[in-house]
């Protein structure tokens, strides 16, 4: 890493304030220009100390980290946002609002180092003005001790799964907190389609169409499975065969 983030770190818990700086210390990349306990206070300071990261917990007394992530929202020069916290249930709405990263404690020395060299990636991206899509690109889903990034084109299928959604990338998949009807509206229609109430599908895994004689259509996928199309979504998975 040739270049340096100065950071802020922001938690309401000293042995986790003191942990964080202990790590920091002993990683290449970034200094620490400060602490604070609280939300108003770590606004106040990345106005005046203009950090290039912070490193944010979620729960707090007063303003919370969600809450201080969406002031810096939409800000000129906002430092990224790396979320630490022993919560993964957040990380949706985090993700939302543009964090770079989100870990959960205990911090392990080697994923702050991921998640400081995600920050000095999103910086030079910035730096060559890349557009950004409206489109979800990412996911984070918890997965053992930390959450894991995948990439929305590696999704091959989205199953509701009651108030959460599984992603199936390959022969694994996910369980995130998200329900399917949200999530429809984040995902490119280029890249994905609903197909069913309980079922989205990649478009490219999509093989063929097949109709049973009796009213019933199916997709036929990639790795060989048939789905049901459900009635409701018929017509627009016929129409990406011009039908």
């Amino acid at each position: 890493m040739t270049e340096t983030l100065r950071t802020l770190i922001v938690d309401d818990e000293p042995l986790a304030v003191e942990r964080l700086q202990v790590i920091c210390a002993r990683l290449l990349g970034l200094i620490v220009i400060g602490t604070a306990s609280e939300g108003e206070s770590a606004l106040r300071l990345i106005e005046a100390l203009t950090p290039d990261l912070v490193l944010l917990d979620l729960t707090m007394p007063g303003m919370d980290g969600l809450s201080v992530a969406r002031a810096l929202r939409g800000q000129g020069h906002a430092p990224a946002v790396v979320f630490v916290t022993a919560h993964d249930e957040f990380a949706v709405e985090a993700f939302d609002l543009d964090a770079v990263d989100y870990v959960l404690k205990p911090v392990a020395p080697e994923r702050l180092e991921r998640a400081i060299g995600r920050a000095l990636s999103r910086r030079g991206e910035k730096a060559e003005a890349v557009p950004e899509s409206r489109w979800l690109g990412e996911f984070w889903v918890p997965y053992r001790s930390e959450l894991l990034r995948i990439a929305a084109i590696d999704v091959d299928r989205i199953d509701a799964d009651r108030d959460y959604v599984r992603l199936h990338v390959g022969k694994r998949s996910y369980l995130l907190l998200q329900t399917i009807s949200g999530l429809e509206e984040r995902l490119d229609p280029a890249a994905f389609i609903r197909i069913h109430r309980s079922t989205i599908l990649r478009r490219d895994t999509i093989r063929g169409l097949k109709h049973d004689g009796l009213g019933t259509w199916s997709v036929e996928i990639a790795d060989g499975s048939v789905l049901r199309i459900g009635r409701t979504y018929l017509a627009q998975t016929k129409a990406m065969a011009g039908k």
